[in-house]
């Protein structure tokens, strides 16, 4: 039964990534209705960058290798420029030359594109790999009665509850957040009753590199180790997170990230990890045929869930 608790307990933490990602997710597909599929490698780059930053340094020698929470906030930085990039590619040089016709279909190719483009520079610049990103938080851990809670991930945790709760209220709230949720229901009518949209809709690709770059933060602290393929695995489980939490629903990527992350600890636990895929999604797959909208989300996407 310890053992059993000790999973649950890592797969709550393990959850605390989930939910940012998936967080990122639902911002765009909750706002925009689009599925980005630059977030996975937003992620990765990150925890890439800051890694290339504690070992190399800046680049073209501007300076000395720097230390861990300097080399985060550079990659960081990164992503949010990198999501900018995307935004200006995928949505405003698109929508200008083609209009309407690109409303889904060619930003979601597009930004495959860049997952594909963004993958493949990281690879051939550091190679596949895994890299140790060290930092000064490692063994440092609360026992409870045989139990073990690791203080980075507690706190890695308590941060993805805290930007949740922030998100929430920017959205609800603020002048940028009623402008947000006014896209959402409905971008023409936005437009008609003067919210600029060409201004908003950047937002929402800044916040989602933030919470892309948080989240490869939060990983590289937590588990000292970063590699290409990174994306990847925590994209495909955020996007779980997100589905059986509910599309668009921001509270909803809470308790789908910590869901996924606990089913994933106790399968490795009592399974092994070969049957982490299979379980996840199939647990998914079930949750789709009870309820497709998720557990907090609505039938339609777009409509009254932010």
């Amino acid at each position: 039964m310890i053992l059993v608790l000790q999973q649950v307990i890592n797969g709550v933490m393990l959850g605390a990534v989930y939910v940012t990602v998936a967080l990122a997710f639902n911002l765009t597909i909750g706002i925009l209705n689009f599925l980005n599929f630059t977030i996975p490698p937003l992620f990765m780059l990150t925890a890439m960058v800051a890694w290339a930053s504690a070992q190399y340094g800046l680049p073209f020698g501007l300076s000395s290798p720097l230390n861990w929470a300097a080399a985060l906030g550079d990659g960081i930085a990164v992503a949010i420029a990198a999501s900018l990039v995307v935004e200006r590619m995928t949505f405003r040089y698109m929508k200008a030359r083609y209009g309407d016709a690109t409303e889904h279909a060619i930003p979601l190719v597009s930004s495959l594109g860049f997952l594909l483009i963004i993958e493949n520079l990281v690879r051939m610049a550091y190679g596949t790999e895994p890299h140790r990103f060290t930092t000064p938080f490692t063994n440092m851990n609360l026992r409870f009665g045989g139990l073990i809670v690791s203080i980075p991930q507690l706190f890695s945790l308590v941060l993805a509850l805290a930007i949740v709760f922030g998100l929430s209220r920017l959205l609800k709230y603020t002048r940028i957040g009623r402008a947000l949720r006014s896209i959402a229901e409905n971008p023409d009518a936005s437009l008609l009753m003067g919210v600029d949209v060409g201004r908003i809709v950047p937002v929402v690709f800044v916040l989602s590199g933030l919470l892309c770059g948080v989240a490869g933060a939060i990983f590289a602290i937590n588990y000292g180790q970063v590699y290409a393929g990174m994306g990847n695995e925590v994209g495909n489980k955020a996007i779980a997170g997100m589905v059986l939490g509910g599309l668009g629903s921001i509270w909803g990527a809470i308790v789908g990230g910590v869901i996924v992350g606990v089913v994933e600890t106790l399968s490795i636990h009592l399974f092994g990890g070969d049957t982490v895929q299979a379980i996840v999604w199939g647990l998914l797959l079930v949750a789709l045929i009870v309820r497709p909208q998720g557990i907090f989300g609505h039938h339609a996407i777009g409509k009254g869930k932010l």
